[in-house]
């Protein structure tokens, strides 16, 4: 079983359960939806032959198995034994050789003292309940001066893939925030807030930049809306047959707005964050 902080069990009961079962099956689907952000996030890493990389979130692998190419030794750790295990299977095919997968909490996990030189987190470090703790334990695992890179999203308002899911989904309900800082994809929006977490938790040098890039979502609107249901379907729930149908036809015609010669691509915005332990 694995060790799991008390405050970090909802997130396991998600990952280690159908969401994560889902986002196992449709791996490619999501690694293609941010694959844009892929090379400024690992730029910004600067992988070099010989670092040892530990990827906080990793999910079915995809930056834990490229990180492994470029430097001959990447452990990747989630919650999901679903992801993982298409982690492990990836990186079999790939005959990768220097890469590990384990479920784990990062909040908790009993990382090797100074063990690697590089922490990654591609949208995996919004859900800890207790971040600052948990990147302060990710910071102990790192040597004096090793890099953290992270991929956050911006505010909501910025992020037009979710403002159009939650715009068709929500059928004019008003749908309930979640505390400010609670886990969830926007929990780390504010640079502000960015900062003040990373100096809490030890490291320096933090630096915010700013991306922006569309995000893939299906071949066309008929693909992308099967998609989007599978992710989002459960923002249905309360609403009667006839208001269900309205706001699926509603979400069909917003994703199809946005097909074009590469299929259904929305607006996205996330924070690159890089920082050092001292």
């Amino acid at each position: 079983m694995v060790d799991v902080h008390p405050a970090n069990a909802g997130q396991l009961g998600a990952w280690d359960g159908a969401q994560g079962a889902y986002w196992a099956a449709q791996a490619d689907r999501f690694d293609r939806a941010v694959a844009r952000y892929d090379a400024a996030f690992l730029a910004a890493a600067d992988l070099r032959p010989g670092d040892r990389v530990l990827d906080v979130g990793c999910g079915t692998g995809r930056t834990t198995r490229e990180a492994a190419r470029r430097t001959g030794s990447a452990l990747g750790v989630d919650l999901s034994s679903a992801m993982l295990e298409v982690a492990r299977q990836r990186a079999a095919e790939e005959g990768l050789t220097g890469v590990r997968f384990e479920q784990a909490d990062a909040q908790v996990a009993a990382f090797p003292p100074a063990g690697f030189d590089v922490a990654i987190s591609r949208t995996g470090a919004m859900f800890f309940a207790d971040p600052v703790a948990a990147l302060a334990n990710v910071g102990r695992a790192l040597v004096p001066g090793g890099r953290l890179v992270l991929l956050v999203w911006q505010a909501l308002e910025a992020n037009e893939w979710m403002t159009e899911i939650l715009g068709a989904l929500a059928a004019g309900r008003p749908l309930p925030a979640p505390p400010p800082g609670a886990p969830g994809p926007f929990s780390l929006a504010d640079p502000g807030r960015v900062r003040e977490v990373l100096a809490a938790a030890g490291h320096s040098q933090v630096e915010v930049e700013g991306l922006a890039e569309p995000e893939w979502f299906g071949a066309d609107a008929d693909d992308a809306l099967v998609f989007v249901l599978g992710l989002a379907g459960w923002l249905l729930e309360g609403l009667d047959d006839a208001a269900r149908q309205r706001a699926v036809a509603d979400l069909r015609r917003r994703l199809g707005s946005h097909a074009g010669p590469d299929g259904v691509e929305l607006g996205s915005a996330a924070w690159l964050v890089t920082a050092r332990r001292p």
